[in-house]
């Protein structure tokens, strides 16, 4: 699934082609996502429509649209779900499989959304209304952000037994961390991911604080992590991987420590650790 990383990738690669340029028709030929994409809608609102800037909030891509005429302010929100992906292609080309909506853009170019496995999303928002939008109002604070601090998550775990690893998943919390990067970062960390979050110190959830905001700010410098079908709008895939300390080798030495990576399932996620470098 498209993490943080992955998302503001994507950003960034639409943010350079997108930003300025007219939706000049809109493409729906699937709308059976898990969120229905309301076809009618997006055909009326959208054509004519100039891009004013790329954002992003948690896992949702948020295109800003001018307001035009009748038609006030308004956001196409975007999420990729599982294995979703937005990638730039010339009119006259083949959709690939499970291509669901495709923009047309300015300049005589199509942007195109795949799903394969339709858990993604495509909505459009009026401006004013997207703070208090049921997908936004609950969602916790970003990793990157000031407002993520060591004593933002040590005030909010106080007596939780929730594992230290789940906690950094919860979107109530913290957005966008997800698996691999919850299981890197408490590996330089140095906490087991099964320690539970109400028993972390102030002085180690500084060091979780610290490398989680590392290891997000390292990811999305490498263009994200590519395990099995994630790229960027421009077809290239993310190289973090390569970088991966823990995440995916279990049963491996850890190259600290040469003890052997162990692999656990909490919450039905894989989750990796050193037993000896993790406390």
């Amino acid at each position: 699934m498209p993490e943080l990383p992955e998302v503001e990738t994507v950003r960034r690669g639409l943010q350079r082609l997108l930003e300025g340029e007219l939706i000049e028709g809109v493409d729906v030929r699937e709308t059976r996502l898990r969120y229905p994409v309301d076809a009618r809608r997006l055909r009326r609102e959208l054509p004519g429509r100039r891009v004013t800037g790329l954002g992003r909030r948690a896992k949702y891509l948020l295109i800003r649209l001018e307001e035009d005429g009748s038609r006030e302010e308004a956001f196409l929100v975007i999420h990729l779900g599982m294995s979703g992906r937005i990638y730039f292609s010339e009119p006259g080309e083949t959709p690939q499989l499970h291509t669901h909506v495709i923009f047309s853009i300015s300049g005589d170019r199509e942007l195109h959304f795949c799903d394969p496995r339709r858990f993604g999303l495509v909505d459009l928002v009026p401006a004013a209304l997207l703070e208090e939008d049921k997908r936004f109002s609950n969602l916790g604070v970003e990793p990157l952000s000031d407002e993520c601090s060591a004593e933002y998550f040590f005030e909010r775990s106080r007596k939780l037994r929730q594992p230290v690893k789940n906690f950094l998943m919860d979107g109530r919390r913290v957005v966008g961390v997800g698996n691999i990067y919850a299981s890197e970062a408490l590996f330089l960390a140095g906490v087991h991911p099964q320690r539970a979050a109400g028993r972390v110190s102030l002085k180690s959830w500084g060091r979780i604080t610290a490398v989680v905001k590392e290891v997000l700010t390292e990811a999305i410098r490498q263009g994200g992590t590519t395990l099995n079908d994630f790229q960027g709008p421009d077809g290239t895939a993310g190289y973090f991987q390569v970088f991966l300390r823990v995440y995916g080798r279990g049963g491996e030495e850890c190259r600290e420590c040469s003890s052997i990576i162990r692999r656990k399932v909490l919450s039905g996620r894989s989750t990796f650790y050193c037993p000896r470098c993790q406390h």
